[in-house]
Order: C-alpha cells, then sequence, then structure tokens
C-alpha cells in the first residue's frame, strides 16, 4: 500500500493556467518555485501523482498524442530537476458529458488507487479550485491544499468562503513550494 501520496492538479498549481488552455508545450510555463517543490517532496519519498481535467480533448482542440507528449515533456522537465512524476490521470471530456472521472468528482484519484493501492488517508490532494478541494474529499484524501493563483490574496475574507459544498481545504498556500514545505513539516 503507497503510503505518503500527494496528488497535484496541473494547470495553475504546476504550470500557468489559461482561458484559451494549455494547447502545446510552448504554452506549457512552470510557475515559480515548482520544480524546486516537486524535487523536495520526491526527495523526501512522496509519490507525486497529477490528476487533471483535460476537456481540451473532448472539446477537440488539440489531439490525444499532443496532451500525451506535454505529460512525456512534463515529466521529463521534472526529472531532470530530480522530482519525479509517477503517473498522469486526466479526464477527456466536456463538463457536459457528465462522466464520473471530471472533477470535482473522484474518478481520476480512484483510478489512481485502483492502479497503485494507495492509502488514502495519509493522501494529500493539492489544487488551485475548489473543485480540487471537493474531489480529494470526496476521494477520502486526509488533507486537501489550496494553491492561491498569484493574484489572489491568501487573507481576508476569500479564505474564510467555503468551497461549494463545504468543502474546506486543510491549509492555503500561496505556492506549490508552500504547499510542499507544510505536507513534509
Amino acid at each position: 500500500m503507497l503510503k505518503q501520496v500527494v496528488f497535484l492538479d496541473r494547470d495553475g498549481v504546476i504550470n500557468r493556467d489559461s482561458p484559451d488552455y494549455i494547447k502545446c508545450w510552448e504554452e506549457f510555463i512552470f510557475l515559480p518555485n515548482t520544480l524546486e517543490a516537486l524535487k523536495l517532496l520526491t526527495l523526501k519519498g512522496y509519490t507525486l501523482i497529477v490528476i487533471t481535467n483535460q476537456s481540451i480533448i473532448g472539446r477537440k482542440w488539440i489531439l490525444p498524442e499532443v496532451l500525451e507528449e506535454m505529460h512525456r515533456r512534463l515529466k521529463s522537465t521534472v526529472a531532470s530537476h530530480g522530482g519525479r512524476i509517477t503517473d498522469i490521470f486526466f479526464c477527456p471530456h466536456t463538463p457536459e458529458q457528465g462522466c464520473s472521472c471530471r472533477k470535482p468528482k473522484p474518478g481520476l484519484i480512484e483510478q489512481a488507487c485502483r492502479k497503485y493501492a494507495i492509502d488514502l488517508s495519509d493522501a494529500v490532494m493539492v489544487g488551485d479550485r475548489p473543485k480540487d478541494i471537493q474531489c480529494g474529499i470526496a476521494a477520502g484524501c486526509g488533507r486537501t491544499i489550496l494553491v492561491r493563483a498569484p493574484d489572489e490574496p491568501i487573507t481576508g475574507p476569500a479564505l474564510n468562503a467555503p468551497a461549494p459544498g463545504n468543502a474546506h481545504p486543510s491549509v492555503v498556500v500561496a505556492d506549490l513550494l508552500e504547499a510542499a514545505r507544510w505536507i513534509i513539516s
């Protein structure tokens, strides 16, 4: 049984998000401190698994092979900086398709558990949206971390407002490096 698993949302946690979607590797821009954070977690023995909604496939804006190449390069870049992403699970469906794998539903984490036999009570879900926190809670993750977008404050009324479905994160942080430090502390 795998312990010390960290589930990571992709867009907005690892790389810059875009309202136009990330359609190619050239648009994939790592957020500051991300590679350092992934290295730190890897060196401390954590298993890193990316779970990400990618409706860009269902919308037919890119081919699955393009997404696979982006993910191959993501894993390779992380490895070249001392980190290791064990696997990447993605939902290719649009919201209208009503699948069980699109966050906030826990289907992607359930897929990972079937493949790796993960102890969810010890797992952490890191995301930048309430739907990521809902997903982690619905799956049974022991802790959830909300990474705030760079232009959002991590204090004030937004911090105390419950996510839809009353899903409160365990902690709110400024970036993935702060999340990594909180996880290992």
